[in-house]
This record gives structure tokens, C-alpha cells and sequence, in this order.
């Protein structure tokens, strides 16, 4: 991602977060009508300590270079949250000018493998920062994606993605029935992850593919949500055993490429704990995942 595409997501951020604030919201007075809602360029730069000149240059991309102590400022003055300040130093830090290297298939370490395997009666699922699927146990897939082959995580080519599941495969809609819910929350995700790897081709093609795939994710995606979703509780309403209110855990693993397990557990005694024992017991026996992670083909790699 060149360094003009990367002032363009700051500026586009800036903007979005500044619109949602009134005057009110920020203890200043408002004096006639607004074209466009939200607090004006001028108001913004004087509530962070900066001047306008070099507010706007921010918020055009013509400046690479703000301190962190400027983004701070920025980011109180639009009163930002954590995971949204975080978003704000990602895009607003220099990236260095190299052209990316070509992407390399991931696929899971098989002692990760081995522990999600082992993780029989909890549904467990692995993915890369893409939310692409590498591997999982057989609870994990009976509950998010019985209908696919349950070796597809193998196959480079038929690798399920739990982002593009959810907003072009209506088996996987149908399994949410708070589906809005479920998928603001999936964009805004993505929207965080993007900006902490801004030179990851394959996400950025994975954003402009579900931008014209589905108007849902393009209208989610412009509002420039972010959230770091590492816990919380989903509602299911599964093919097999009805509903289910299980509550997720986000895993990051220590490889520092952005991988991560995704586990889901029901409350004791529940009757979700009753529904999530049932399917474990329709589960077929899992076998034991061999020593070493299935081999990757340059030739079969994704093209999205």
C-alpha cells in the first residue's frame, strides 16, 4: 500500500470521526446553520492544539510525519476510544517505501493443529489475520460451516473465509440472528486489521471484493468503525439443534502474523451448554492431524 493510499485512509478516517461530533458533544458554542454535520476543521485543529494548515494537510494525507504526541491530541480531541486511537497511530505512521513481497499462503503449525483437535468438546477455530480458515476441530465446523467439506481449510483453493461467509453465503447468514449485529462487528474488525497490516495485498483485495459483492459490507465499511473484538457473547440459530448464546474468546497467537483462535463456550446448565453437547455428540470421531502442516503450492494459491 503506497504512502498516498495510506494518507487517503487517514484523512478519510479524520473525516468520519469528526463528523459524528457535534459543537455540544466537545463544550464549544455553536453559532448558525452547518452544511455538513460534524465539528468544522478549524474547531477540530483548536481543540488539539495544532493549526489549521497543518490539520488540513493531515487530513488531505500531505504530511507523513505527525508526532505520536500530535495523534494523541488528534485523538482526544474526537474523543476516539482505544481501539479506535490505536486505528489512528496505525494509519497516521510512515510506511516505508518498498513494494510489497508477493503473499505466501499460511496454514496452521500442527502442534496448533493438535491443541484445537484436542479441544473436543469446545468448538475451536483457527484463521489467519484475513479471517481465512486454517484449520479447525469437527465442533468448530459443525457450528459455523457444516455445509462445507470439513478438510477445506487444507485446500488453498477452497479455503473458507468467515468475512466473506458471512456477507455472501446465506447458509452463514442465516446462522446469525442478529446478523446486523454480527456483521458490523465483522467490518469493523477487518477495518482495525487493515490498518495494522496496511501492506497486505490479499486484504485489501478482500475489502474490494466484498465491496462489490455486497452493498451491506460497502455501506459498513464506509462508516470507518473500528473495534478490537477479542471477547463477547453470539447468538446462533443453528440448522441442527436451534438456537445458541455462546460466549467467544479471540486468541492471538505468538507467531506475530496475526493468527488467531477463536473458541466459543456455553454457560453451564444453560440450555445453550445442552444444544452446544448435542451437536458435540453428532460429531464424527476427529483424526489425530498428522506431524507435519499440509503442503502449499505456489500454483494453487487463491486469486481473489
Amino acid at each position: 500500500m503506497s504512502s498516498e493510499t495510506t494518507g487517503t485512509d487517514l484523512g478519510e478516517f479524520l473525516r468520519s470521526r469528526r463528523a459524528r461530533l457535534s459543537p455540544q458533544d466537545v463544550g464549544l458554542a455553536s453559532y448558525g446553520a452547518r452544511r455538513v454535520p460534524g465539528l468544522r476543521r478549524e474547531e477540530l485543529a483548536q481543540l488539539a492544539g495544532v493549526s489549521l494548515t497543518y490539520y488540513t494537510r493531515l487530513e488531505q494525507g500531505q504530511s507523513a510525519n505527525a508526532s505520536e504526541s500530535v495523534i494523541d491530541a488528534i485523538g482526544r480531541a474526537l474523543n476516539l476510544s482505544d481501539d479506535e486511537r490505536a486505528h489512528l497511530h496505525n494509519l497516521a505512521r510512515p510506511r516505508p517505501g518498498r513494494r510489497p513481497r508477493p503473499p505466501r499462503p499460511q496454514t496452521a503449525r500442527s502442534g496448533v493443529r493438535r491443541l484445537v483437535a484436542a479441544m473436543s468438546g469446545v468448538p475451536a477455530v483457527v484463521m489467519d489475520r484475513r479471517s481465512d480458515v486454517l484449520a479447525w476441530n469437527r465442533l468448530g465446523h459443525l457450528l459455523l460451516a457444516g455445509h462445507y467439506d470439513f478438510d477445506a481449510p487444507d485446500r488453498i483453493a477452497d479455503r473458507p473465509n468467515l468475512t466473506r461467509m458471512l456477507f455472501c453465503d446465506p447458509h452463514t447468514a442465516d446462522l446469525y440472528p442478529r446478523w446486523k449485529e454480527e456483521a458490523a462487528r465483522a467490518v469493523a474488525s477487518l477495518r482495525l486489521v487493515t490498518g495494522t497490516y496496511p501492506d497486505d495485498r490479499e486484504l485489501a483485495e478482500l475489502v474490494g471484493e466484498l465491496s462489490v459483492k455486497s452493498r451491506d459490507f460497502a455501506g459498513l465499511w464506509s462508516r470507518q468503525s473500528v473495534q478490537n473484538c477479542m471477547t463477547g457473547t453470539k447468538q446462533f440459530r443453528h440448522p441442527e439443534v436451534g438456537p445458541l448464546e455462546l460466549d467467544f474468546e479471540l486468541l492471538h497467537l505468538p507467531d506475530g502474523n496475526g493468527s488467531r483462535i477463536i473458541t466459543y463456550t456455553a454457560a453451564p446448565g444453560t440450555p445453550s451448554d445442552a444444544a452446544l453437547r448435542l451437536l458435540a455428540a453428532t460429531a464424527p470421531a476427529q483424526p489425530a492431524p498428522g506431524s507435519q502442516s499440509p503442503s502449499v503450492s505456489p500454483a494453487s494459491t487463491r486469486s481473489r
